[in-house]
């Protein structure tokens, strides 16, 4: 998810700042429509007029609506706030395209608050903590410098250190290791027997059940890089090892060989439910509900 310098910027200022505002809307829609109702003895005055009163013409305009007794104030919430102050104030954009970020917004506009998982740390991570307001969004990076250079700007954000120790140069020998049996077997990460499965995050990470995972990390964009393949994996595993439920996995730049071929062999192209532009998307179902389930549909 950091900035790589192959990639050319993409200016989108403007349109993350429009989603922000449309969402502090939303929210004001919400609280208008959720106030409470007024008294009976209010919104009916005819009950306290006199016999006299009641004999008199009644007018032929309609009467006012009446008012809340105590009127509603909407904030803006503090993650919302600080992510307006930030984007506006700087020239530094998500490398996402708005067409790529609009297919998670959609995600999460019908899930949030929930449990978001990150591969990775960069400039449109206050956005996804800000999209999944009231939730939990985890990002997880492999360079320390990068987490404290970004958490220093940052320090609402959640990240935690990991490392990886394949290169993208070992994906054709990775991709043979996981067609065999023991990367069929459904379970914690923790205790697989995959070479591909991830075993040294935070224990926190493993137990916790994740509504969305993305994939937008390690780098992986030279042979000697850290490459997706267990990520991809791992988010796979994750997906399939929840106790119910389904969960929604993207992945970035499948444009590239190794978020292309794994995606589509771990994340199985079965589950594949969209692509727009570098980014897929999969919902893939809880495994543990169904015994017998193959891998991949």
């Amino acid at each position: 998810m950091r900035p790589n310098k192959n990639q050319s910027p993409i200016n989108i200022k403007i349109i993350t700042l429009s989603l922000f505002f449309l969402l502090f809307l939303v929210l004001v829609a919400w609280s208008s429509f959720s106030s409470p109702s007024e008294n009976d003895d209010l919104t009916n005055p005819s009950s306290s007029l006199s016999t006299d009163e009641e004999d008199q013409p009644k007018p032929s305009t309609p009467a006012c609506p009446s008012l809340p007794l105590t009127p509603t104030c909407t904030k803006t919430p503090p993650s919302l706030a600080n992510a307006l102050v930030h984007y506006v104030t700087t020239n530094i954009t998500p490398q996402q395209t708005l067409k790529e970020i609009s297919v998670t917004l959609r995600v999460l506009e019908k899930k949030s608050p929930c449990n978001f998982l990150v591969f990775g740390l960069g400039h449109d991570s206050l956005m996804w903590t800000s999209l999944n307001h009231g939730g939990r969004t985890v990002f997880l990076e492999e360079d320390k410098a990068w987490i404290e250079q970004i958490t220093e700007k940052l320090p609402s954000l959640e990240a935690y250190h990991v490392t990886y120790d394949t290169r993208v140069h070992q994906a054709d020998g990775l991709m043979e290791t996981g067609m065999g049996d023991e990367c069929k077997v459904v379970s914690d990460p923790r205790f697989s027997k995959c070479q591909l499965a991830l075993q040294g995050f935070p224990s926190d990470i493993y137990d916790m059940e994740w509504d969305l995972i993305m994939v937008d990390a390690p780098t992986g964009y030279h042979d000697e890089a850290p490459g997706r393949m267990t990520a991809i994996y791992t988010a796979g595993l994750m997906a399939r090892n929840r106790e119910n439920g389904e969960t929604d996995v993207f992945v970035h730049d499948v444009d590239r060989v190794v978020e292309d071929k794994f995606s589509k062999a771990f994340l199985c192209e079965g589950y594949l439910t969209e692509q727009e532009g570098r980014l897929r998307h999969f919902i893939i179902p809880s495994h543990r509900t169904r015994s017998g389930r193959p891998f991949c549909p």
